[in-house]
């Protein structure tokens, strides 16, 4: 089996979720791992700081740096990028995980929060992939993977929230456009977004998720496995969806991936 053992990640967000659960996956197979993410004091309503998340990655047979990091500050990444180079001698794949989210309409979606969103979901995914790819460059096997869902540009998906389908879509356009931009450098861009809704701490503060339909952070990051162990300079401005790159890995049981094995799945935003 394919592995990441030795190789680099730095990772968007990552305390808790489905960053997480990419870091931990990595660490199996002896990855380091950056956790480049916010929270350093445990938050009153979503367990996990940077430091917990080290924890467990290290637990799980990784190496793990974390750093406190707003990726909407511009020298916050740097000094993060720099600092991974320097703690493990360079980066071989640059995770874009973190997002920001407010299923809102326009008139009850402040410009404080429309900011927010843009900043983290699009213009960080920018920043973090921009500043690690001088290092991806040089890197055997480089990959950026952003978690973003395929390009659908219909109405249905924009209207109820056109704020954070903006938002989120400016995630799935940095992938088809530095896809193309590197394709002759060989580092595979791509996206992974997960069928159905996936069960976080932080999917659980909105209203109206009816949990037991859900699935595990484990189908993206085994997903992820899959896709950061491929050829880079052959797989790269995909759109990928969790439950088909684990099909042609040969994963037929889907079913230890769900909440609730048996109970009627949510499919998620942006899927037909």
């Amino acid at each position: 089996m394919a592995s990441l053992k030795g190789k680099t990640l730095f990772i968007s967000g990552g305390s808790r979720g489905i960053g997480l659960a990419i870091a931990k996956r990595a660490a199996v197979d002896g990855a380091n791992i950056t956790i480049a993410a916010k929270t350093t004091e445990p938050h009153p309503k979503l367990p996990g700081t940077i430091y917990t998340a080290a924890e467990e990655i290290e637990a799980a047979g990784g190496k793990a740096l974390p750093l406190q990091v707003d990726i909407r500050e511009e020298e916050q990444v740097l000094a993060a990028v720099e600092k991974t180079v320097e703690t493990f001698g360079g980066i071989d794949i640059c995770i874009n995980n973190a997002s920001a989210i407010s299923l809102t309409g326009t008139m009850d979606t402040p410009m404080k929060r429309f900011d927010l969103m843009h900043q983290i979901n699009a213009r960080g995914t920018y920043l973090c992939s921009r500043t690690c790819l001088p290092y991806l460059m040089e890197a055997q096997n480089p990959h950026i993977l952003t978690l973003a869902s395929p390009l659908n540009m219909e109405e249905r998906w924009f209207a109820p929230h056109v704020a954070y389908s903006m938002a989120k879509f400016g995630m799935s356009m940095c992938v088809l456009g530095m896809a193309g931009e590197f394709r002759g450098k060989g580092i595979g861009v791509n996206a992974l977004w997960p069928r159905t809704v996936i069960l976080t701490a932080a999917l659980q503060l909105i209203p109206g998720v009816e949990g037991e339909r859900c699935r595990k952070p484990e189908i993206m990051a085994d997903a992820a496995h899959a896709i950061l162990t491929r050829e880079a300079k052959s797989c790269t401005g995909n759109f990928f969806i969790d439950d088909e790159v684990l099909a042609e890995a040969g994963v037929t049981d889907l079913d230890q991936y769900a909440v609730k094995p048996g109970m009627k799945l949510l499919p998620d935003f942006f899927i037909d």
